[in-house]
């Protein structure tokens, strides 16, 4: 289930950082053309990058089965920060189908730097150190560390294990967690039947 936050200014700009961030990063591993479907999916699955229960006690289908079932709202949290990459020239929307717009997305190099600059600052940080940073001046005259990119390809792939490792890291601490709450027996019987979901997703 997604949920919206709108408590106050405040709320609303750290929510707007949020998405602007899971935005950027589902482009920053999609490829050249896609369909709104296929963006939004990837958004909602960078939850679950890493996720060890995705491997074998989690439906298959369930980030697809999000999307479609939450298309609109999806739409309504996203659709703004794919417009306002367009007025900057990263994306470009094309013919429709059905509700949702194709896009295709400018794979240069300094559109992924752009893209690498909006994501966590702890993420900005871990990438840094793999690939290198440099410093430079904000127009407001602060100093700002920007993420050193050979090539798109590596930003995206660099970006990925560190997502997926954090993913996986909170994933691990939620199973022990679970099965210290419910109880050996019962966590047994909860990770049996999510692994028969699993397997009858995979039919």
């Amino acid at each position: 289930m997604v949920h919206i936050l709108v408590d106050n200014l405040d709320v609303e700009n750290l929510n707007s950082v949020n998405l602007r961030a899971a935005t950027s990063a589902a482009l920053l591993l999609s490829p050249s053309k896609f369909s709104e479907e296929n963006l939004y999916a990837k958004i909602c699955s960078l939850s679950y990058m890493g996720d060890l229960r995705m491997l074998f006690a989690e439906d298959k289908n369930k980030v697809k089965k999000i999307v479609q079932g939450q298309f609109k709202l999806f739409q309504t949290m996203y659709k703004p920060f794919l417009e306002e990459y367009a007025t900057k020239d990263l994306l470009r929307f094309s013919s429709c189908a059905g509700n949702q717009a194709n896009v295709s997305q400018d794979c240069g190099l300094s559109a992924a730097s752009l893209l690498v600059s909006c994501l966590p600052p702890t993420v900005r940080s871990e990438m840094g150190l793999k690939l290198g940073e440099k410093k430079q001046l904000s127009e407001s005259g602060q100093v700002t560390h920007k993420v050193v990119l050979g090539s798109r390809e590596e930003a995206s792939k660099c970006m990925r294990k560190i997502v997926r490792r954090r993913v996986m890291v909170s994933s691990v601490r939620q199973a022990v967690s679970g099965l210290l709450t419910v109880g050996a027996v019962h966590g047994i019987r909860y990770l049996a039947n999510k692994m028969h979901k699993a397997w009858t997703s995979w039919m």
